[in-house]
């Protein structure tokens, strides 16, 4: 929080495409609307972004992958030291654990866990699992390619969605040593690219939407057993699973009632109803996001508004919500030049 009437955001670009690095904002909880407040430019390509207490860490989306960490403390965010390399190539996305930090690194198709110190400042990898496979498009599946690592709601398990193979893999963490083992995985239809999931607040089943097939896969989540089980599809296109485009960042609503995703391509939001069982998932409606190709979707902490980062118009839209339909009604947008992440503070 910076003041009793502003909140702080953070937001990833890419700086290879003219993004200025992270942007600093303030939010007003009223209206929602988003005030620049300063830019951090320490390192390229900081893409994917999150925050813990005082502590904003951001992915290098480098062949040299590193990740950095910053105080919030200040108005604009300062750096603490260099960034650490995260033996990977183009880490993509990163997640935390209770004593980690965690990068899907999609050029090498690997995942990496760096131990965080008691301050939350990441050290060297302590483990790097490297996923080993393909798909049938010749185009983006001749390896494997890490897009997403979380932990799973009980925290006991590591998921990883990896575009290149069609597949998710369930791992575990030893949070004492930081070693990250194999412990099994759940494939979907060839072809999907899967590049996201995002868990029902149940803790029950997971959505993964795919990037390559335009859909999302409604799935079962055994916490237990350490199980992820298919158990529907949806179409995220009036047109099919087929249809050109390319699905990025999946979000439910904290009652579980409704899944947004955002899909390039259309440059729309889509609104998917989730049945009380949380097994079935039904397209309602899309609605523009407000630019061009949303790369991130992100739900702000009271869950009354979605914020939508697009790459290649430049600018991060924001949306009230109809809480009867769930419907996203646009409400303004900041400047942003190549957008690719919206994280709170």
């Amino acid at each position: 929080m910076a003041g009793g009437d502003t909140e702080r955001v953070f937001i990833g670009t890419f700086t290879s495409a003219g993004g200025p690095g992270i942007v600093a904002a303030h939010r007003d909880p009223g209206s929602g609307a988003l005030t620049a407040t300063g830019v951090v430019r320490s390192v390229p390509n900081p893409s994917y972004l999150a925050v813990r207490g005082t502590v904003l860490y951001a992915v290098s989306e480098t062949v040299a992958g590193a990740v950095a960490a910053y105080s919030i403390d200040p108005p604009v965010p300062q750096p603490f030291g260099e960034p650490v390399r995260v033996h990977g190539d183009e880490p993509t996305h990163l997640s935390l654990t209770r004593r980690h930090l965690l990068t899907a690194n999609y050029g090498s198709g690997s995942v990496s866990v760096l131990p965080l110190t008691a301050e939350g400042l990441p050290g060297p990898p302590s483990s790097v699992l490297r996923h080993v496979g393909s798909g049938p498009d010749p185009n983006r599946q001749t390896s494997a390619h890490a897009h997403q690592v979380v932990p799973d709601p009980t925290g006991r398990w590591v998921l990883c969605v990896d575009l290149g193979t069609d597949s998710v893999r369930v791992c575990a963490l030893d949070e004492h040593t930081g070693e990250l083992r194999a412990h099994g995985a759940t494939g979907l239809p060839p072809g999907t690219g899967p590049r996201h999931l995002a868990f029902h607040p149940s803790g029950e089943h997971a959505y993964v939407l795919g990037e390559l097939r335009s859909t999302v896969t409604v799935c079962r989540w055994d916490a237990d057993a350490g199980v992820l089980r298919p158990v529907g599809e949806t179409p995220l296109c009036p047109d099919g699973p087929d249809a050109p485009v390319q699905p990025s960042a999946p979000v439910v609503s904290p009652d579980g009632r409704y899944l947004w995703a955002a899909v390039r391509g259309t440059d729309t939001v889509a609104v998917l109803a989730l049945d009380a069982s949380g097994d079935r998932a039904e397209l309602v409606t899309a609605v523009p996001c407000g630019g061009h190709w949303p790369r991130d979707l992100v739900l702000d902490p009271p869950g009354r508004r979605l914020y939508a980062a697009n790459e290649r118009s430049g600018e991060v839209t924001w949306f009230d919500l109809d809480t009867a339909t769930g419907v996203p009604e646009p409400a303004g947008s900041l400047p942003v030049a190549a957008a690719s992440c919206v994280a709170f503070g």
